[in-house]
This record gives structure tokens, C-alpha cells and sequence, in this order.
């Protein structure tokens, strides 16, 4: 039935996405019921009531939610003319974003009762969305982006910030000329619904051609392009061919042969790099995209250099983009050098504790350096700083933690700057309340004894550093995140810190295990808690799955190859003996035996032979570590006690003179000494060293008498064994922004092992050798004690010439004394506590020796290759090398031939 308004008073308001509503109102000729023309012909305001709302044009929404939003409710009371509360009403309406056009018209008037009614035009809804012409990689992320969700109501400023998000992802991909198709269509059977289709055509990916500066006279384009880390130009490689037969000669400069070339590449496509002569060159696109956000920092990149060249005054006056015909874009800059400046005198004001030739020599700024205003605050500690070394480090290492410095220019003469510093070195701090949070798992005395800044001690910015260093080292909390959170108060001196860390999953489980014909179970099953409390174990509650949070560690492995081979491990370590000092205590056991489990004869396995033919090593020490305090306390001193049973039934091992049979016992006392500042992370230290000295001895049985030259020398082994080990850690470069953390780190490793006799009648034990080659795994012969040198790119080996391939070689012997040098490059992926991952490359060289006749430690066998390291806390390191033996080279095997790939579990080999 159609609708009729007697005397209708229409108020209609449409509205665009960005515009406020508005209302419009219009008088239509009188009509049946003169009384409504007569509410807005009033010359005075008159009162009504509203006797009822109805909604129309509702689909999807509830008429009781659009009168709720609108404000109007039955009985309110308005006054005509002079109100707006229907504006309102539809400006309430169009703020949720649920309709696209809203009317309000006035119906009928009954007394003063004024009935109304809301005519609306719902919006759709989103039922669905989708990519075209895009990778599926990137139609996950454009999901996401385009900030579109399903069943959700669709507005007009939602679809355009999609096309908006589609195009902003590909521009900062390089892709500038990126067209997209929006298409919206109603969806049959389901009211009121659309889905959204985006065609994309992403276009050719716009590369940096070319970056050209201009008025650039004293410093050149490559230094400046250097400083544009993200904006690259295309890489141009030119290939010069081999000698080439062409109708018109074999020369590139024969007339007609570019063109002769030029043709050949229309006909065979695949044969154009082939064919390309010095005229022409190709471009490889690597990093060429053109980014504006990365530009803008770039230029401001070209002025710090400039500055830290002595320039401070110089500019960039213009800079241009425009393409070329290829589409890509070639940048031009126009610089403004100005004059360079150099340092002139440089004054001291306000310094007391410190005199002026003191603060001179840590600055090291002398007078004609050139002007680097970076360098100067630097220098002067304006700029936080990790490394220390300069003027701030050293007033708030000693407590001046209120200390300020300004330099302050006092003359600028020709081409010269002179500066005054001014200090106030203020009093001198103590640390106040020392506070832990975060630690929901570890006990708070366990991190309180590690922290340095103790209440009531002079404040020293050193020791919140070391006290960074020392927490990651637990290895339970996430390096990154702890954060001492310090606040100073002035008024008394003092100085609040509140360290707050983030807990990671600290504990390890090894997990594997299978069946074999004939073999029977093998597997291994292996736990770590690093974080372990012993005093709870009696506690049920404590429990989850063990007792923690006191610091300690709680090592248990089995590993089982059925009769061929089996090994139980235990360790226990409390770090702080007694509580009191940082006194570690360790205890740790083995079993292990490896029997032969084949037939000699038949070559095939055997569960008799390996009752007959076997090798088993029972060991048990105990270790006592010493933290010193001279030369300073980054030095351990650690005693250990170690026991071990070696017995050999009808088993033949390499260098043992055809000994079989027998019972060895070995009971040595090593004293080790060690020096460890690398840190902050203990997976992928960025900075510091790793020293270690060792001494190992037994008693020297024939020389007291204990045992005589004629004796088993093998029954009590006798030998005094020593090693060295250093490690340096170096950052390379510097890194900015957010990623501050990725940056090189080279390493520096040296080791020596020598092991040694008392008596010269006898043969120098064939225990505790040391093995070189491999991937650093153990094996059979780490049951005898020796220590497995790692060598990538080589086999096992046991001959000292370089010359000499160690392929298909089995070792009869290990070496006595050996020599390790490697070099490697790291580059850290992640370092987050969920997982650290670091890329690297390494040069190593190795050798091993037999005495010190022949002993040379530049003659050595050389590697170098890749490699890959993964830290997940759940299962340890993991890690992957390829390793090119460059001694093993030659002509006939090529690269592949000398070529090893090793993998690593567990631990860094030595």
C-alpha cells in the first residue's frame, strides 16, 4: 500500500564517507492535515512529545538498535522550531558506519504528540575478499594488511584504505606502478551481503638506475653513495667473450658487430650473456628498489658523513627523481659543501676531579683535527655508549652519575672552531633500593646475587653493564629483554634500580628412538634443567615438571645403539657454594661401553659378540671453581678430581701395540684457569674474550716406584697435559635503527694442546691424546679420553704433512701435541630467547704433531667455508658447515673432492 504523508515534512540527509551530517528540510504544500504544516510556520517555539518511531528500510538490523543509536526515544520532549535533535540523531546514526542514507520524516500529529519515523539504507556487509593476480605469499600478507574482516559492514573509507594498504605494500617493494581493480558484487541468496575482488597487476619493479651528485668537489660519489644503505643503485657487470666468429669479423670492434650480436640475441635469447661484448652491459637487480621513507634517511645519512668530514655547513640544496625508458629511476642530488672546518683550541670549565690534561688525553681531540661534531660528543659521553672509553664513562664509572657536559662553540675564526667545555660534576652517587621483576619461575635471591649494584655502594655505570652481561649468562632470562630500569634522586643522592628481565625456557630435552633387525631398541633420551632446586625436591608442590628456580643445573642422558653400543651421563653443578660466594661445585658420572657387535667372520651382527668384544668406561669426578679477584674478577680458578676406569675385553684399539685385554685406571687432578668477559649473550657473544689455561696430571707411578719400566705402563697412564685456548669476540661496523643487534662479529680463535711424560724410558701415554679432524663428534675413541679437535673440511687425520691427502686413511695413532687457528665472520638472523640464529664464514688451519722435533705451527692444513648455527632452548645448538679442505685440492677431484659437510650437536666443538 502506498505510502501517504498528510502535509509530509521532509528531513533527509545524505552523507559522503569524510563530510558531517547535515539535514535538509522541506516544506511540501498543505495537504489533509494542516496541523503539521503549521509546526515549522510558527512563529513562536512550540513544545511536543514524540509518540512513536518506526524504522524502515532495516535488512539485517534490529529496528530497536537503530532507535537505541539514534538517541530518540518515546516521550522525549522537543521544541519546534529551534530543536536539532534530529540532526543529532542522524549524525548518531552515521558515526557507527551502518547505513549510507538516513531520512527522517514526521507522520502524523495527534495533540502534541509528534510520531516519527527513520528511513534508512543499511550498508552492506563483507562476506568475503580476495587477490588476483598476486603470489600466494603475498596474499597472505596483503589479507592482513588490507585491514579487512569478514562479516563485518562495509564502508566506503574501508574499501579505499584496502586499495590504499595494497598499494603502499608494493611501493615499498619497488613496485611504484602497481594498478588495482576493485570490484564489488552482490552475493545471491544472502541479504545484503557483497564480496570484494582486488585485481593487481604490480607492474615492472622500479629499480634505482643511476644516483649522480653534482657540486660534490672534495668528497666523490662512491664515499657518498656508500652512505645511502638504502638506496642502491642496479648492479652493472660487464662481460667480455671469448672470441667469436661473426659475418663481419671476430673483432667487437669490427663495423657490424654489435649489430651482428644485437641479432643473434633476438634469435637465441638464451645466448645473450654469452654473446655480450664490453659495449654492452646487464644489470643484476639486488637491493635496487627505491624506497621513499629509506631515501629521506639516506640524504640525511650523505650530511652526518659530510659533518664527519669537517662540513658542517653543507646541504642538499635539490634532489630529483626521474625515470628512464626502462621505467627505472635515476636520482640526482645537488650538494652544497661550504667551507671545511677544522678544531681550534679546546678549554675545560667546571672540572675538579679530573685536570685538564687528563680529560685532553681521553677525548683526544687535538687542536687542527678536522671538525667532527659527532665525534666530539662522542668522545664526551652525550652519546650512549656500551664500549666506555670516553669522557662520561669515566666520571660515571666513579659514581658522578648527576654529570653533565656542554660543549659550547666560543669562536669561529676563517675556518677554524674553538670550543669551551663546561662540566658539572655534581656528588656522588650510591645505589638506593635494588628491586627484581619478571621473575616468575626464579627465585629472587638468585638474581640478587648477581647484581653488582648493591645498596648503599658507589653508583658505577660498569657495574649495571657487567650485571647485564652476568644475567644472560644464566641463560634464564631473554638477553634482549633485560632492562635495568634506574632512577635517580637528586635530592638525596641516590639512585633506585629496578631490574627487570623476561624468562625463557631455560631446559633441554633430547628425544629419540627406533627399532633395528637384529640390533633391537636404540634411542636416546637426554634432559637438561638448567635452573634446577635441590632443597625442593622433597617438595610435591614444587614439582613442574622438576623443582626450579634456585640456579642450579641437572644433566641425565641415556643413549642406547642395542648391544652395540650404550651410555649413561650425570652432572650436577651448584654455582654459589654455600650461598655466600660465587663458588661453584660440580659432580658428574659416566658409563659407557661400545661393544663389537659383529662377527669378524661373517660380517654380520651378533648378540653374543657384544658379551665378548667390548670396550667400557666408568668415570667419576668432582670439581671446585674459585672466582679471584686478582688481576680482576673475570678470572675462575676451578680444581678438579677425576677418576676413570678403562677396560678392554678381546678389543683391539688403534695405538694401543696390539693390547686387547685389561684393566686401565686413570685418576688425574687438573687445575684450569680462566678468563671469560664475552658477552652479552652467551650463544652469540658481540664483544669481549674467552681465555683458558689448563694443567692435567697423574702421579708419576714409575718415578715413586708405584709402577716399573718393565710394568703395563697402560694399568696407571702417567702424563702431565696442558692447553690454551683464547677466543675474541669483535663487532665489525656499526648498526643503527632497528637493528641495532644485527651487525657483524668477527672471531679470533687460537688453541694449543701438548701432552707430555715424566719418565723418558717410557712411551708417552696413549690416553688423553688429542684427535684432529672431522666435525668434533664423538666416537669410539673419546671412550679412551681424548680430546676431539674439530678441523672443517678434513677428515680424521694422523699424518703432519699438509702435503699428504688424509682421505680413505684409517689413524693408527693420535697426536701429542697440536696447534688451531680459526677465523670466523658471523651475522646474526634472530637473537631472540625463542631462538638465535647466526650465519658465518671461516678460514681455519690445523695441524697435529707427535714431538717437538718436528712440531712447526705454521705448517698447517687449511680450510675455509659456510656455515649455519640454530640455538632453540628446548633442544640446544644445532649447526651445519661446509667446509673446503684447501690442501686436499687438486686438479683431478676439483672443489667437490675436497669439499666436507659437517653437522654439530649440542655444544661448539673445540
Amino acid at each position: 500500500m502506498p505510502r501517504i504523508y498528510q502535509n509530509l515534512l521532509l528531513i533527509t540527509a545524505l552523507f559522503l564517507s569524510t563530510q558531517q551530517a547535515t539535514a535538509q528540510t522541506d516544506t511540501l504544500p498543505l495537504s489533509v492535515n494542516p496541523a503539521l504544516s503549521d509546526i515549522y510556520n510558527s512563529k513562536f517555539p512550540k513544545q511536543y512529545s514524540i509518540g512513536g518511531i518506526t524504522v524502515t528500510g532495516t535488512k539485517s538490523f534490529d529496528q530497536n538498535l537503530i532507535i537505541s543509536i539514534s538517541g530518540l526515544a518515546v516521550g522525549d520532549v522537543i521544541s519546534i522550531p529551534g530543536t536539532d535533535v534530529f540532526s543529532k540523531a542522524i549524525s548518531k546514526l552515521w558515526k557507527q558506519s551502518l547505513v549510507s542514507n538516513v531520512e527522517v520524516f514526521l507522520t502524523r500529529l495527534e495533540g502534541n504528540k509528534l510520531f516519527v519515523e527513520l528511513a534508512i539504507t543499511e550498508r552492506p556487509r563483507l562476506l568475503d575478499f580476495r587477490f588476483v593476480g598476486v603470489k600466494k605469499g603475498e596474499r597472505e600478507d596483503l589479507a592482513t594488511k588490507s585491514g579487512l574482516s569478514k562479516d563485518r559492514v562495509l564502508t566506503e573509507n574501508m574499501k579505499l584504505s584496502a586499495v590504499e594498504a595494497i598499494r603502499k605494500f608494493y611501493y615499498e617493494k619497488g613496485y611504484r606502478n602497481v594498478q588495482i581493480d576493485m570490484r564489488e558484487e552482490p552475493v545471491t541468496g544472502v541479504n545484503n551481503s557483497v564480496n570484494i575482488t582486488f585485481f593487481v597487476d604490480k607492474g615492472k619493479k622500479v629499480k634505482v638506475n643511476s644516483i649522480n651528485f653534482t657540486d660534490n668537489e672534495s668528497i666523490a660519489d662512491n664515499k657518498l653513495k656508500k652512505q645511502m644503505k638504502g638506496t642502491k643503485e642496479m648492479t652493472k657487470v660487464t662481460l667480455f667473450p671469448e672470441k667469436i666468429v661473426s659475418p663481419y669479423g671476430d673483432s667487437s670492434k669490427t663495423p657490424g658487430f654489435r649489430e651482428y650480436l644485437k641479432e643473434m640475441a633476438y634469435l637465441s635469447p638464451s645466448k645473450t650473456k654469452e654473446y655480450l661484448d664490453p659495449y654492452f652491459r646487464f644489470k643484476l637487480f639486488s637491493g635496487a628498489k627505491f624506497n621513499e621513507t629509506k631515501y629521506t634517511e639516506d640524504k640525511q645519512k650523505v650530511l652526518e658523513y659530510y659533518n664527519a668530514q669537517g662540513f658542517r655547513d653543507a646541504q642538499i640544496v635539490a634532489d630529483t627523481q626521474f625515470y628512464d625508458l626502462k621505467g627505472n629511476i635515476n636520482v640526482d642530488i645537488k650538494v652544497s659543501e661550504g667551507r671545511k672546518y677544522y678544531f681550534g683550541n679546546i678549554t675545560w670549565k667546571g672540572n675538579t676531579k679530573y685536570s685538564d690534561s687528563i680529560l685532553n688525553v681521553i677525548l683526544a681531540i687535538k687542536k687542527g683535527d678536522v671538525y667532527n661534531l659527532e665525534l666530539l660528543n662522542k668522545r664526551l659521553g652525550k652519546q650512549l655508549s656500551m664500549e666506555g672509553g670516553d669522557i662520561g664513562s669515566l666520571y660515571q664509572d666513579d659514581g658522578y652519575l648527576f654529570f653533565r657536559v656542554d660543549p659550547i662553540e666560543t669562536a669561529v675564526y676563517n675556518d677554524t672552531i674553538d670550543y669551551e667545555i663546561r662540566m658539572t660534576e655534581g656528588p656522588q652517587a650510591v645505589y638506593g633500593t635494588i628491586s627484581v621483576s619478571g621473575n616468575d619461575k626464579t627465585k629472587d635471591y638468585v638474581i640478587l646475587r648477581e647484581l653488582r649494584t648493591v645498596p648503599g655502594e658507589k653508583f658505577s655505570r660498569a657495574d649495571i653493564i657487567r650485571t647485564q652481561r652476568e644475567l644472560s649468562q644464566l641463560g634464564f632470562f631473554n638477553p634482549e629483554k633485560i632492562n635495568p630500569n634506574v632512577v635517580p634522586n637528586a635530592e638525596n643522592g641516590t639512585v633506585d634500580i629496578e631490574w627487570q628481565v623476561e624468562e625463557k625456557s631455560a631446559d633441554q630435552l633430547e628425544l629419540s628412538a627406533g627399532f633395528g633387525g637384529g640390533i633391537g631398541l636404540t634411542g636416546t633420551l637426554g634432559v637438561t634443567f638448567n635452573n634446577f632446586s635441590i632443597k625442593n625436591i622433597g617438595k610435591k608442590s614444587s614439582w613442574d615438571p622438576l623443582p626450579s628456580g634456585d640456579g642450579q643445573k641437572l644433566s641425565a642422558r641415556i643413549q642406547s645403539n642395542g648391544k652395540a653400543y650404550r651410555s649413561y651421563n650425570f652432572s650436577f653443578t651448584e654455582p654459589w657454594l654455600g650461598g655466600k660466594k660465587r663458588n661453584s661445585f660440580s659432580v658428574n658420572y659416566f658409563n659407557t661401553k661400545y661393544a663389537n657387535a659383529y662377527d669378524p667372520f661373517t660380517g654380520l651382527y651378533c648378540k653374543a659378540c657384544g658379551d665378548t668384544s667390548y670396550v667400557k668406561t666408568v668415570g667419576f669426578g668432582v670439581s671446585l671453581g674459585k672466582q679471584l679477584k686478582w688481576p680482576d674478577d673475570y678470572f675462575n680458578l676451578i680444581y678438579s678430581l677425576n677418576v676413570q676406569q678403562y677396560k678392554l675385553r678381546n678389543y683391539a684399539v688403534s695405538g694401543f701395540n696390539g693390547l686387547k685385554d685389561g684393566n686401565s685406571t686413570n685418576i688425574s687432578l687438573k687445575l684450569t684457569l680462566l678468563r671469560n668477559s664475552a658477552g652479552p649473550n652467551p650463544i652469540f657473544p658481540t664483544s669481549g674474550s674467552n681465555f683458558m689455561m689448563s694443567g692435567q696430571f697423574t702421579l708419576p707411578y714409575s718415578l715413586l716406584g708405584i709402577t716399573s719400566e718393565t710394568d703395563n705402563q697402560y694399568k696407571f697412564p702417567e702424563f702431565h697435559k696442558w692447553r690454551f685456548n683464547g677466543e675474541w669476540y669483535v663487532p665489525i661496523g656499526r648498526a643503527r635503527g632497528a637493528d641495532k643487534n644485527k651487525q657483524f662479529i668477527l672471531k679470533a680463535a687460537a688453541k694449543y694442546g701438548f701432552i707430555g711424560r715424566y719418565n723418558s724410558k717410557l712411551d708417552i701415554s696413549p690416553f688423553e691424546r688429542f684427535q684432529v679432524g672431522d666435525a668434533g663428534l664423538s666416537n669410539t675413541q673419546a671412550l679412551l679420553g681424548y680430546d676431539i679437535i674439530a678441523h672443517r673440511g678434513y677428515p680424521v687425520y694422523n699424518n703432519s704433512d699438509p702435503k699428504v691427502n688424509p682421505d680413505n686413511i684409517q689413524p693408527t695413532k693420535y697426536f701429542t701435541i697440536f696447534n688451531k687457528y680459526t677465523m670466523e665472520l658471523r651475522y646474526p638472523f634472530s637473537t631472540s630467547a625463542s631462538s638465535t640464529i647466526y650465519g658465518l664464514a671461516f678460514f681455519e688451519a690445523a695441524n697435529g704433531w707427535y714431538d717437538f722435533k718436528n712440531y712447526n705451527p705454521f705448517k698447517l692444513r687449511r680450510s675455509a667455508g659456510v656455515g649455519m648455527r640454530f640455538f632453540l632452548p628446548m633442544f640446544g645448538l644445532l649447526g651445519f658447515d661446509y667446509g673446503v679442505g684447501l690442501d686436499r685440492y687438486n686438479q683431478n677431484t676439483g672443489i667437490k673432492g675436497a669439499a666436507k659437510f659437517t653437522f654439530m650437536l649440542g655444544q661448539e666443538p673445540e
